[in-house]
């Protein structure tokens, strides 16, 4: 899984091995120096048109509380005069820069060595930078918000990670809200914003798992995608509700999508549908505690025409769904964030196959099917200091033909992750999280030479910083 990043991408690079006192050494100098406290104030776009501190929106930046929540989904409007640029000062501009210099380790175990015929453990480590996200977001008058981000990897070409435009309160109404372009699924639980960013713990498997041998292009309901999205919510943001059709093409513009099992540049013809509900309440003394449930209904191509040996128009389209439920938890200072997915691919996806050749499915092939969640816990020692850990696991209940279910769990993850940021600055203008982040995830029966588990590992040491 590539190194995930503000914006999306990024990238590693191999470094020679360093004395283990001097890692330890960095860890202790970053622990001890997380205890000294400054005051804290909010992310610097935001901050700088209203003023507000950090701990108004955000748990811990970028995590958002229910106030947050509901500033973004009223459009980043707070209903005062700051909210029309008609109104605002000159000199403010809405924009933010985020970028995170870094050091980190890599090690995947049995990994097969063409030198040797062997299999062994790899490791890599040196210092890198993240992908570098130019966010820009808010309003272009009253009741029409907005959202830029150009994203780039070190020495790559930007990206839109998401560009759209928002018509909010249609006919005076909080449920009426239309949103157009390239944007990320209104999931409540978010992996734009939350507080793992190592290479393995920077993504969150469920939202992106195939199983093996799979050949659907979707790349999960944790990637932006471009469509249309219809949603609501009631004036405090405790009910919501989304709607989106989107294009079959997993954000690629163009009207293109990638496959694993085929190739690139094909002209889409289908779309998916995403559907979100949640509802918030309040405990006396412990926080706003919130429930939800979501579906992903896509297509997928299995095969494609051709004109001069490239792909003109994508054929065989066959169905996939996500659904699951969700909970998001408060006990004061502790937050705790549990998910459940139910995943399924047709057949034709799950065996690789084209759908105009049924006769090349294997004996006693099937459509597969998995099951997976995640428990993750945040504790907030103060505004500037959180803690953070997860447990994941995705687990296959139907392999998609005998051969594979030969191979008890092959395919399925387990992983966990541990970290802390510290903010000892985050003013109107910047921000800086310290970010140290340890993670692992063990892949089931992947080795290419034994059929065994396989284990991959990440520390991180960063700096994540915005301005």
């Amino acid at each position: 899984m590539p190194l995930h990043q503000p914006g999306g991408s990024g990238r590693t690079k191999a470094g020679r091995s360093l004395p283990k006192s001097v890692v330890s050494l960095t860890l202790f100098l970053l622990s001890f120096i997380s205890f000294t406290n400054q005051p804290g104030y909010a992310i610097p776009a935001f901050a700088r048109k209203y003023g507000l501190p950090c701990s108004a929106c955000h748990i811990g930046w970028p995590i958002l509380n229910n106030f947050g929540l509901a500033f973004k989904d009223n459009g980043y409007q707070l209903g005062n005069d700051k909210d029309s640029p008609i109104y605002q000062n000159p000199a403010y501009f809405p924009i933010t820069f985020r970028v995170t210099p870094q050091w980190h380790l890599e090690n995947q175990t049995k990994v097969l060595i063409d030198q040797t015929g062997a299999e062994q453990s790899v490791t890599t480590h040196g210092f890198d930078l993240s992908g570098l996200d130019i966010w820009t977001a808010g309003t272009l008058y009253k009741n029409i918000s907005f959202q830029v981000l150009p994203s780039m990897g070190e020495g790559d070409t930007f990206h839109f990670e998401s560009a759209w435009v928002r018509f909010d309160n249609l006919l005076n109404s909080p449920w009426l809200n239309v949103k157009v372009g390239k944007f990320e699924l209104d999931n409540l639980l978010s992996e734009k914003r939350f507080l793992t960013l190592s290479n393995v713990g920077g993504a969150w498997f469920n939202y992106h798992f195939l199983p093996q041998g799979d050949s659907n292009g979707f790349g999960g309901i944790g990637d932006n995608q471009l469509g249309v999205e219809l949603a609501g919510h009631n004036q405090n943001s405790y009910s919501r509700y989304s709607i989106a059709l989107l294009s079959s093409v997993d954000g690629n513009p163009g009207l293109t999508t990638t496959n694993a099992g085929a190739a690139a540049g094909s002209t889409a013809r289908t779309y998916d549908v995403f559907a979100n509900v949640n509802q918030g309440f309040a405990v006396k003394g412990l926080g706003v505690q919130r429930i939800g449930a979501y579906g992903y209904f896509g297509q997928s191509p299995t095969f494609y025409l051709t004109s001069n040996g490239a792909p003109v128009e994508a054929k065989g389209n066959r169905s996939f769904s996500r659904v699951g439920a969700y909970g998001w938890w408060f006990i004061k200072d502790l937050d705790v964030e549990t998910f459940y997915m139910h995943g399924q691919d047709n057949v034709y996806l799950g065996n690789n196959i084209p759908a105009n050749n049924p006769g090349g499915l294997p004996p006693g092939a099937v459509g597969p099917t998995w099951n997976g969640g995640f428990v993750e816990a945040h504790y907030t020692v103060n505004p500037q200091f959180i803690f953070t850990g997860r447990y994941e696991l995705v687990h296959m209940s139907r392999q998609a033909n005998p051969t594979l279910a030969q191979t008890p769990n092959l395919g399925n993850v387990d992983s966990w992750t541990i970290g802390y940021r510290w903010y000892p600055i985050m003013l109107s203008r910047a921000g800086l999280a310290v970010h140290n982040e340890y993670s692992q995830a063990k892949m089931g029966n992947t080795s290419s030479l034994t059929g065994t588990d396989q284990i991959n590992r990440s520390v991180m040491i960063g700096f994540d910083f915005d301005y």
